[in-house]
Parts: C-alpha cells; structure tokens; sequence
C-alpha cells in the first residue's frame, strides 16, 4: 500500500443512500398495487386481507412514530448549540429573527390560497353523511381545550412524562430550553452535547433502516384506506380532497418556486431536482419528523450552511407546516360550514388567517393538522356538536389528504432555510449547481468534514465568515 493511500481516510459506508429513480418506481409501484388489495379486499369481503393490509400499514405507522420525539429533541438541541459556529448571539438571533419571519410570510400566503380554494369549489355542500357517533364523541372529546389550554400545556410536568405520552409540542419546548441553556454554558455542556449528537446519530441509523421498508409501508397505508372507506372515500368527500389538493399543490408548485427564483435566485428545478426524494418520502410517510433527516441533508446539498440548516430545519419541522397549519384549516374550516350551512364574513375569515399565522407553533409533527383545524373552528366560535360532526366527516379522507399536506410542510421547511441563507450571504453556489446526487442520512464522514478548497486547504466554515 502507497504512503497516500495509507493516510487518506477510509470512507464509510452511507446509512442509507437513495437512488431517486428506484425509489419513484418502488413507491408508484407499491401505490398502484395496495389500491388495487384495498380494492380486492372492499369487493371481496376478504377479512384478512383487510387486516393484514392495515397490520402492515400501522407498523409502519409506529416504527417511524416512535423514532420522531428523540430526533425532534437531540435535532433542535444539535441545532441551537451549532450557533456558535455563526459568530456569536447577535448573529444567531438574527437568523431566527428571520427565520420566524419568512415562517409567517409563507403561511400567510399559504392561508390565503387554502381560503381562495375553498371558496372557489365550496367544498361540503350538497354531502349528506352521518358519522358514526362513537367518532363523534371521541371527536368532540379531543376538541375540547383552548388557546389558554395550549399555552399551559407547552410546560410538562415532568421531562419522562413530555416523551413518555408523547407531547410533541413539549418535547419541543424543553428542546428549545435545554438547549439554550447548553449554548450559554458553551464548553461546560460540551460533554452532553456530544451525547446529543451519539443519540441523534443512533436514532438516525434506526430511521434509515425504517426508511427502507418505505415500500412496503406505502402498500399496506394505500390498501387499508381503500379496502376500509371505499366509495365514502372517493365519491362525496372529493370536493374536500380536491381542494386540499389543488391548496397545496399552489403553494408547492407556486408559492415555493417563485418565491426561490425571485428572492433566493435558486431554480425551481434544481430546488426539485435536489429534494424530490424527501418530497416523495414525505407524501408516503406523512410524518415531517420522520422526514427530518432527509430534510436536512436536502437543505445541505442545496447549499444551506450546515450548522444553520441543523438548527432551522430541525425547527421548521415542529413549526412550519403550510399543508397542515395554513392551507388545510382554511379549507376545512369552510367545509364544515359549507356542511351545515353556515355563512362565514369577512370577521371569520380574519380569524383563519390569524390563526394560521400566529398559530403555527401549535403545530405538533404527525398530527399537528387536528390540532390547527380545532383551533381555527374553536376560534369561529362554531357550536362543539359541529366541530365535532365536521372533523369526524374530515377523518374519512384525512390518510389520504394528509399525504399530500405533508409533502407540502416538507417543501417548506426546506425552502425557507434557502431563502434566509441566500439573504444571509451563506448560501454555497458551488455545492447549489453540483450535480444532484443520492441523499444520505448520517452520511459519509467525509460529509460533516469542512469542504476542501482545490488547492487542498480546508474551506472556512460560511457562518464563521458571516
């Protein structure tokens, strides 16, 4: 062996390397084939097929589940004491300051769109379907609460007891606490970081080889919700699916690509180019949290400063959800008025808008999309039988529906990042116009190390520049 083949380092292998082409066919694939068992199963009246669809479907479900509060924790944990590499406070808080603000100018917009829509196709009106009342009362008991509820909900009683009944939002907030507080102590937390990091490193290796079984998820969600809603699911709620659909696919297609082309002077092809695969991920596992990993590296090989996209992307998951929290109430909301025939004005659409904007942060990863819709009909003021009835109409489409939301969430959280980076002046043209190439969760060790310059030195970190 030469003397320079000795002293390079030896690559390690990618927890998961993705092909792009494999993993579009895989997931079309599995999509046509579990429609096609749901469809078996619905005319058939196989049983078993049913269960056995909906056992691999909820499987699935829960491996990426259990998986998404440790990554949440450790990601924006990992993410706030990676500051420092910014130059110091007043730069890190200039990022978040626009971080948030970008957050809120996208939902506006996307909040708009969801209220166009709707009002547009009018979804809800002329459907007749009476829920089954055991949905309804457990409906009506999820709904109760309010925004006082919310906010004294944010603080858990406990730190097991955050994790253990799974309060996302908690989690979320003990996240952001203990991790300031590790960023003011700077090299005296330096030791639970770095366990951070070895936690965040093993939950990430356990999620790629979820991510795997992605296929084989996709067949058992797909042919589970066509075997169990059938006609209730394609025929009178489709003005509801429609237009959760069309919303959302205005903001994605629309509102993103312009919004990189015109303020971060990024090609919408290479933004797609670079992050359909986790887009797609996305659409099938309808978890943001589940994503976050690919969501980060998106971000990365998109040029994102990589300490600023491990703090922003980490955040924007758990608050930045345009499908979930801006388009999709907007539309809800106005189906379930449509659905009892009841007039909204100009104060009620105020509302929407306003909860939609302010209301992100009640956002809360698999399921934050029924929390924002109770929120935005509470805040209507709508009688609790109606908010009931209507979100439990909702739920016969909502697997479906949510696909589609998700992917949207995802698009944004990878988006924004850009565009602040770009404002900020760290966002890498070079690595931006290199050729799109497979994602990696937890990737080669050669990819958390500083790029190298042509001439062999080590590249200055962009955040320590700026």
């Amino acid at each position: 062996m030469s003397e320079t083949q000795a002293e390079s380092p030896r690559r390690r292998p990618s927890l998961l390397r993705f092909n792009p082409k494999v993993f579009a066919v895989a997931v079309l694939a599995s999509l046509l084939l579990g429609a096609l068992l749901g469809w078996l199963a619905d005319s058939t009246g196989a049983g078993w097929l049913v269960t056995t669809l909906d056992t691999i479907g909820s499987t699935f479900t829960k491996l990426l589940t259990f998986t998404v509060l440790p990554l949440i924790f450790t990601a924006i944990v990992l993410g706030i004491t990676s500051l420092r590499s910014m130059g110091g406070g007043r730069a890190a808080a200039r990022l978040g300051g626009k971080t948030a603000m970008w957050f809120a100018i996208t939902s506006l917009i996307s909040v708009l769109i969801g209220i166009g829509v709707a009002g547009v196709l009018r979804p809800g009106q002329g459907v007749d379907i009476s829920p089954d009342q055991q949905r309804v009362n457990d409906v009506n008991e999820m709904s109760s609460g309010s925004w006082l509820d919310l906010i004294q909900g944010l603080v858990p009683e406990h730190l097991v007891g955050a994790f253990a009944e799974g309060e996302t939002l908690q989690v979320v907030f003990v996240s952001l606490l203990v991790g300031a507080a590790a960023y003011s102590l700077g090299d005296k937390a330096k030791p639970f970081v770095e366990f951070n990091q070895a936690v965040f490193e093993i939950i990430q290796r356990v999620l790629g080889w979820i991510i795997r079984l992605a296929p084989l998820g996709t067949l058992g969600l797909i042919g589970n919700a066509v075997a169990t809603y059938g006609n209730e699911f394609f025929a009178p709620l489709l003005k509801l699916t429609g237009a959760t659909y069309l919303g959302c696919a205005l903001v994605l297609f629309g509102v993103y690509p312009l919004l990189l082309w015109f303020v971060a002077r990024v090609s919408p092809v290479k933004f797609f180019g670079k992050a359909w695969t986790v887009l797609q991920f996305a659409f099938v596992s309808r978890s943001s949290g589940a994503s976050l990993p690919l969501s980060r590296q998106a971000a990365v090989n998109l040029g994102v400063d990589r300490s600023y996209a491990s703090f922003a992307v980490p955040l924007a998951t758990t608050t930045k959800m345009d499908g979930c929290a801006a388009v999709y109430p907007a539309v809800g909301s106005i189906f379930i008025a449509n659905l009892f025939g009841f007039e909204m004005g100009i104060a009620q659409y105020l509302t929407i808008v306003a909860v939609a904007v302010f209301g992100a942060i009640a956002t809360a990863g698999v399921t934050g999309w029924f929390t924002m819709l109770t929120l935005t009909v509470g805040a209507l003021d709508f009688p609790p039988a109606m908010i009931a009835t209507g979100i439990a109409v909702a739920y016969a489409v909502d697997p479906i529906m949510d696909m589609m939301r998700t992917m949207t969430n995802v698009a944004g959280q990878i988006a924004v990042p850009t565009v602040v980076a770009r404002g900020e002046g760290i966002l890498d043209d070079e690595v931006l116009k290199a050729p799109s190439s497979p994602l990696l969760i937890n990737g080669d060790e050669e990819a958390d190390q500083p790029e190298e310059r042509r001439d062999g030195s080590e590249e200055e970190p962009a955040l320590a520049k700026a």
